[in-house]
């Protein structure tokens, strides 16, 4: 195995691989740190096309060596060319990383597969997170597949579709009064009570997060080992928008990409935007907000990882974009419309977002842009519930679906042009 190691992202300590999130000395986070000129001498990129079309091809830069992984098939979703979107927002070379394809329909597929996989080298024996419900969904259908027992913390306002999809696998759901960050702060507490119990976003966090990483390795193996000349990532706790960053550095640093500068934009939702409020106010200190969104798979109040994600966009000279809930929904059916994809909420953040940036010339029209959709419409089905339906009800005959049609009840054109 190539050398592998913990590094305190603060004070720069380093500690051997083990179930360790924060420094025992500053108390500020660990991150994986690899052998990049050991890996850089292996025949890295035969390596990884000769791999499985999951996110276990690129293993030579995950913090896990195993045979057989906890592997659901995550990754490897596609990538996009998102034409007819790019025309509407005055994008030429728009990309859509399509992460609704992932085994339980989100991103977080990725992160649990890494996660759990590190959590059985460890030793741990029962899968467990706080979630705002893509994680819970991912942590009980990995948790299954794996033969470990699951329980999964989850705020009682959760959607419905998010909720059975998780208890599908027979994972305990335990429901409770508060939101993401008191569920949070109670799986923190319950991590050091249960020593057997891997809360894959708590105390096997430094492992999780590195399984975001993969979302950056396949954009620049899909455009042909090349990296985008700008991203657009959604922010919850600020993890993902951080290890994206860091997935391409890594490929820069092992040859597998040339390097070039790579601009990394954020996306919230109005209603929980801390990391958003710091950069519009030129702040350095992100502060706590009550969420209050229909994006409530962002909905994070308090982002662990908030004031590196600031960083980040400022130092790679992105920008970091707020929505309504009014035009995440409008951006939710401008994606579906346009391209085919039907995002949950989130997705409808980073799309909305998208747009905005770009009308503000913040997203210049002729970079190559991608945009992180993260999540299924399917578990989101309540936004849009009064927006679309049925166009018409007729009878059983030719007349009267003639009849409808000329009155305008069934309405033909909007393929042509999707804002219609």
């Amino acid at each position: 195995m190539i050398n592998q190691e913990l590094k305190c992202r603060e004070c720069s300590r380093h500690f051997p691989l083990q179930a360790l999130a924060v420094c025992d000395y500053c108390f500020g986070p660990l991150e994986v740190t690899y052998d990049y000129g050991e890996i850089a001498k292996l025949d890295l990129k035969n390596r990884i096309e000769a791999g499985p079309r999951s996110i276990w091809r690129y293993a030579d830069l995950l913090p896990v060596e195993c045979e057989t992984p906890i592997d659901l098939g995550a990754g490897f979703t596609p990538l996009v060319r998102a034409e007819r979107l790019g025309a509407q927002l005055g994008l030429s070379d728009l990309w859509i990383k399509n992460d609704t394809l992932n085994p339980t329909g989100s991103f977080k597929d990725r992160v649990v597969s890494v996660a759990l996989t590190a959590a059985r080298g460890l030793g741990f024996k029962v899968a467990a997170c706080a979630s705002t419900g893509n994680l819970a969904n991912s942590v009980a259908a990995h948790g299954a597949f794996a033969g470990m027992d699951s329980v999964v913390f989850i705020p009682k306002d959760l959607e419905k579709p998010k909720i059975l999809g998780t208890a599908i696998y027979g994972a305990n759901v335990v429901a409770i009064d508060g939101n993401y960050d008191d569920v949070n702060r109670l799986c923190t507490e319950l991590a050091g009570e249960m020593p057997t119990w891997a809360f894959v976003n708590v105390n096997i966090r430094t492992y999780y997060a590195e399984g975001s990483k993969t979302l950056a390795f396949e954009i620049a193996e899909q455009l042909g080992w090349s990296a985008p000349d700008h991203v657009v990532v959604p922010i919850a706790s600020g993890s993902q928008l951080t290890k994206v960053h860091k997935g391409f550095l890594e490929m820069q640093k092992v040859g597998l990409i040339n390097e070039k500068p790579i601009r990394i934009s954020g996306a919230q939702a109005q209603g929980c935007a801390p990391v958003a409020n710091a950069f519009a106010d030129g702040s350095d200190f992100i502060r706590p907000v009550k969420p209050n969104t229909i994006a409530k798979s962002l909905a994070i109040g308090n982002p662990a990882d908030g004031w590196y994600a600031l960083e980040v966009v400022k130092n790679t000279g992105g920008s970091i974009g707020a929505v309504s809930d009014s035009e995440i929904v409008d951006a939710i059916e401008l994606l579906a419309r346009t391209e085919g994809i039907f995002a949950e909420t989130a997705g409808g953040v980073t799309i909305a977002t998208l747009a905005k940036l770009a009308k503000e010339s913040k997203i210049l029209p002729d970079e190559r842009v991608v945009a992180l959709v993260t999540g299924h419409g399917l578990k989101t089905l309540d936004c849009v519930s009064d927006r679309v339906g049925i166009s018409t009800t007729i009878e059983p005959r030719l007349e009267s679906f003639l009849e409808a049609l000329e009155k305008g009840q069934v309405k033909l054109g909007s393929a042509s042009g999707a804002s219609s």
